[in-house]
């Protein structure tokens, strides 16, 4: 499976790009993924509706993805809860090589990994499915995943029950990325002349654009 290299801008709602810029100023210190208890982004308490937390297994040779929470919302989309199951256990055999494979990914680099698939609700609406994965480590290994996962349908309203299980038609992926460009963080006026030509914003603050927009 292909993934594009992309900047923290492609990550299209303002709640997502909210908690990925969270992760960003704890990623910026060390240029590591941050432990999972660092984490606390601001009203974290209206996202976890769609948040479902992880805890990663690498000690097989493929990354072993265990559910420890799920949001009300997901569980409606996958017909019913998951909570203490294997990921690929839960989401089954039709879905497993589109989903799993996006998970490995973001466990293999210890980035954070965005991805955009078209889902027909049992109506035949089209509903974009959005997924932001967030990696947090432990002594060097990514330990835990948390899962952002948005839905947005065009046509206005859309039935979310059974949207993973309801029809035949698998997913179709739109976009895998992961989001590897722009990562950094500099204080103001601690970065060399040369550099604030390549990286500064238009007012010469001498923080990078990408991390302007996520503010």
């Amino acid at each position: 499976m292909d993934f594009a290299s992309a900047a923290p801008s492609v990550v299209k709602s303002i709640r997502q790009r909210d908690l990925l810029n969270t992760w960003l100023r704890l990623y910026a210190r060390e240029q590591t993924a941050p432990a999972i208890w660092e984490y606390q982004p601001a009203r974290l308490e209206e996202e976890l509706s769609d948040l479902i937390y992880y805890t990663v297994d690498i000690s097989a040779p493929t990354p072993r993805l265990t559910i420890q929470s799920e949001g009300t919302r997901i569980s409606r989309a996958y017909g019913h809860t998951g909570k203490g199951v294997l990921l690929d256990d839960y989401i089954g055999p039709r879905l497993a090589p589109l989903v799993m494979p996006i998970y490995y990914e973001c466990v293999a680099r210890g980035l954070p990994v965005y991805s955009v698939a078209d889902v027909d609700d049992i109506y035949g609406r089209i509903v974009a499915y959005e997924r932001l994965l967030l990696p947090f480590q432990t002594e060097g290994k990514v330990c835990h995943i948390i899962a952002s996962l948005k839905t947005f349908c065009e046509d206005g309203g859309f039935e979310i029950k059974n949207l993973m299980r309801g029809n035949d038609a698998l997913p179709r992926p739109k976009l895998r990325a992961v989001i590897d460009r722009d990562l950094f963080h500099r204080a103001p006026g601690r970065i060399a002349p040369a550099e604030l030509v390549e990286f500064a914003d238009q007012q010469g603050s001498g923080v990078p654009t990408e991390i302007i927009e996520l503010n």
